[in-house]
Order: structure tokens, then C-alpha cells, then sequence
């Protein structure tokens, strides 16, 4: 009776990752590269204080944290902002959410094809116009997903050992050029914070909505939650520590880029600001280095991006979310989701040749990609908020923790993405439309349930 019972039970995930297996998950999740792309784009945003940017967002990311932890501990099996809406708030709410991040997956692919775009045409082949180079560099990555190569562990490994190496060597290098230019003052200095003569609380604020990208991949802690040691307790403590840390080690590197190359109207090319200051310091070598694992990163995260956006299609057209003909389509051989990898590509390729033509491509796929994630990012607080300030019943109330600190974390986030520019919220207006419309026609004008969204197919 007793093996028959063991065997009829549920299969459970052992809890074996430790706080510290959460930490080191999160940061490769992120990148310890994240903000760098975002440093001359931010620079010009805020005019100059993208260390002040970086704080302002972290602060509104560990509320925001806080938030995705305790919503994991009571739903571990999920770890999603569009399941948390959906259970504490409403299912067509979710459904909203979900469609929103929905937006993010297919972004994804967009935003490192136009950074790697942009890197060519500025810095190695300027002759080829940047539409040639966006077009190679989609064909390249839809072509790998297309026979189903991905990156390995050990592959990510030694990209991730290249990263924290040549950061390092940017830290050495970076301080030692300051030192050797002005000693102790050239290093400490509250500039990089706050110059009467040019500070703006209006421009940062607004660089904020599109610094926040340095965070963003954080909440991806929360789907380990079922083999977490205490996740009651650790997975809160990783993903605000996660974000506590990309924050200092993204300040840290903004600073001393700030502290090297003050003037951010003289940058060559705003996209790939920091490679200008890795020169500075270390000369073609260090630019050099910082190109190649920027690069290499970008398209790690692309292919991985765009292979994930594509099951998430799939897994949507297979049960019926979307019209199965086109979207649960398999190729028979490489069992890949074939015509939703083509659709993707043939995205991020408009995508990046139309945010070109009408301005920074790299900014406005920044912003455009922040609009699904802090709406996601506003469900979630307001799911904690919801659920253990106004639903829960067995516990006692605690003001700070079940109040104060969602609804802050809410307000912050909405603060961030109103501030937005005004393509991200057009375009982005026009998705969440569409979604509200097929929502609508698909659950008999909201008097059914809507089905569900897998996002565990990514």
C-alpha cells in the first residue's frame, strides 16, 4: 500500500539549490554586461547621469523583487507575473499581462539584432548600409534556430568567465587612467551623481524607463521556485539581491565611464559609447575585447530569445490560444516550430530597419521592449498587494510589508513606464489592443475563461 501510494503521488522537484545557486542564476540570467550597451543611449537621455538612472531603477526593481518573491512562495509551480495576476486578480487580467510579455519574447531578438547592427555598421563595416547588416545578422540567427543549434552550458560558462575577465580589466585599467590623470580626486567625485549646472530630476527620471533594461531577466529566479532550499524565504532574498547587485556592478561600471569620458556629446556612436571608453584606457585591445564578448552576448541572447519567442507561439497555436494552422506547425525533421522562427526574424528585421528610420533604433526597441515588462511588472505588485493585504485571512496584517511596499512598488513602475516615449506607448498601445480584441472575441466577449498561456514552453 505504501509503494503504491509513493507511486501514485505527484513527482516533485528535490529542493536542492542553496540562496547562493539562486544569486549566481540570476546574475548569468542578467549578465554582468547588461547595462553597458545601455551607456551612451542612457548618457544622452539623462545628460549625462546614468549612474543616477541606475540607482533610481534599482530602487524601483528590489520593491518590485520583494513583490515576485512573495507571490513565488505561494504559487512555487508557476513563477510568472501572467499566473500571479491571474490567480490573485482576474484571469482576463492575466491573459492582458501575459499578452503584454507575450510582446517582450518577440522584442527580444528585435533589440540584440539592432545592437549588433549597429556595432557592425558603426565600428567594422561602416561602408554597408546598417539595413544589409540588420539583414545578416537576423539571416544568421534565424538560420541557426532554423536547424536547431543552441548555445551549451560550457559555451555560456566561458562567455560569462570572458565577461567578468574583461570587466575586471576594465576596473584595473579604468582606475588606473584616472589616478594617473588627476589622483584621488579624479576617482571620488560626486559629479557622476549631481552637477547643479546640469542636473535634471526630469531627465533622469525619463532615462530611468529606459535604463530599467539592466534589470531586466531578474524575475526568471522565481521559475526555480520548487527546487529552492526554503523558498518561503530565499527566493525573496535572490531576486532582491540580484537586483541590488546588477545595480551596484552596472553603477560601478557607469561611473567610471562617466569619470573617463565626461562629455557624452563627443561619443562617436552612442550605441557603442563604452567601447570608446574601454580605448581610452586600454587601447585597441581592451576596445577590441569589450566588442567581442558584447557582441558574442547579443547573440547568445538572440538566438536564445528567439527560439523561446518561438515555442511560446508554438505552445499558444497547440492549444488553441492562437490559430494552430500557422503557429503549432512543426518541421518534421528538426522538430523546430519552423514558420514561427521565420515570423520572428522577418520581426526583428522590420523591426530594427523601421526604429532606424525614425530615430535611435537601439532606444526606442529599449523602451518599446519596457513596455510589456513593467506592465508585467505593475500586475505583480499589485497581485502582492491584492493577495496578501486585501485576501489573505488566516494572517495577521502587516502595513509595510502588505501595503506600503506593492502599492510603492506599483506606483513606481507605472511612474517609469508613463514616462516612456511616445513610440513605445503607440506601438506598444496597439499590441495591448489587439490582445484585448482577440481576447474579447475568443472568450465570448469576457463571459468565459480565457486558455491558458504556457510560458514554461521558453
Amino acid at each position: 500500500m505504501a509503494a503504491s501510494a509513493q507511486s501514485g503521488s505527484p513527482a516533485r522537484l528535490k529542493k536542492v539549490l542553496s540562496l547562493w545557486d539562486l544569486i549566481f542564476y540570476g546574475m548569468v540570467l542578467i549578465q554582468p554586461t547588461a547595462g553597458i550597451p545601455l551607456f551612451g543611449v542612457t548618457q544622452k537621455l539623462s545628460n549625462g547621469y546614468m549612474v543616477s538612472t541606475i540607482l533610481v531603477a534599482m530602487f524601483a526593481m528590489m520593491i518590485t523583487a520583494v513583490s515576485y518573491g512573495r507571490m513565488a512562495a505561494v504559487y512555487p509551480s508557476a513563477g510568472s507575473a501572467y499566473t500571479y495576476v491571474g490567480r490573485t486578480l482576474n484571469p482576463h487580467l492575466g491573459f492582458m499581462v501575459g499578452w503584454a510579455m507575450l510582446l517582450d519574447y518577440i522584442l527580444q531578438p528585435l533589440i540584440n539584432v539592432v545592437w549588433i547592427s549597429a556595432a557592425l555598421h558603426s565600428r567594422y563595416i561602416p561602408e554597408i548600409p546598417f539595413a544589409v547588416t540588420a539583414l545578416g545578422a537576423t539571416v544568421f540567427i534565424t538560420a541557426l534556430n532554423l536547424i536547431g543549434i543552441r548555445s551549451s552550458a560550457r559555451a555560456n560558462k566561458l562567455l560569462l568567465f570572458a565577461m567578468c575577465l574583461v570587466i575586471a580589466l576594465f576596473f584595473v585599467l579604468g582606475i588606473r587612467f584616472l589616478y594617473h590623470h588627476g589622483q584621488w580626486a579624479a576617482i571620488f567625485s560626486i559629479a557622476p551623481f549631481y552637477t547643479p549646472s546640469t542636473f535634471s530630476m526630469h531627465r533622469i527620471w525619463g532615462a530611468t524607463s529606459f535604463a530599467a533594461l539592466t534589470y531586466i531577466g531578474f524575475d526568471g529566479i522565481t521559475t526555480l521556485s520548487e527546487e529552492v532550499e526554503n523558498p518561503r524565504r530565499n527566493v525573496l532574498l535572490a531576486t532582491v539581491l540580484v537586483c541590488l547587485l546588477t545595480g551596484l556592478l552596472g553603477g560601478a561600471e557607469a561611473y567610471l565611464g562617466q569619470r573617463i569620458w565626461p562629455d557624452w556629446h563627443t561619443f562617436p556612436n552612442l550605441e557603442t559609447a563604452f567601447m570608446d571608453v574601454c580605448r581610452r584606457v586600454g587601447g585597441t585591445f581592451l576596445f577590441e575585447a569589450m566588442g567581442i564578448i558584447l557582441i558574442l552576448a547579443a547573440l547568445g541572447s538572440a538566438l536564445t530569445g528567439g527560439l523561446g519567442a518561438a515555442r511560446l507561439l508554438f505552445g499558444m497555436g497547440r492549444d488553441g490560444v492562437l490559430p494552430r494552422g500557422f503557429f503549432a506547425h512543426l518541421h518534421s525533421e528538426t522538430n523546430t516550430p519552423t514558420y514561427n522562427i521565420l515570423l520572428i526574424g522577418l520581426i526583428a528585421w522590420l523591426g530594427a530597419v523601421a526604429l532606424n528610420y525614425v530615430g535611435s533604433a537601439y532606444e526606442h526597441a529599449g523602451e518599446l521592449l519596457n513596455f510589456g515588462a513593467f506592465l508585467a511588472f505593475m500586475g505583480v505588485n499589485l497581485s502582492s498587494f491584492w493577495h496578501f493585504g486585501i485576501l489573505q485571512r488566516d494572517a495577521k496584517r502587516r502595513v509595510f510589508a502588505d501595503f506600503v511596499l506593492p502599492l510603492a512598488g506599483f506606483a513606481f513602475c507605472a511612474s517609469i513606464w508613463w514616462n516612456l516615449n511616445i513610440l513605445a506607448k503607440i506601438v506598444g498601445g496597439i499590441w495591448f489592443a489587439l490582445g484585448l480584441l482577440w481576447l474579447a472575441a475568443t472568450t465570448n466577449w469576457f463571459r468565459q475563461v480565457p486558455k491558458m498561456i504556457d510560458f514554461s514552453e521558453t
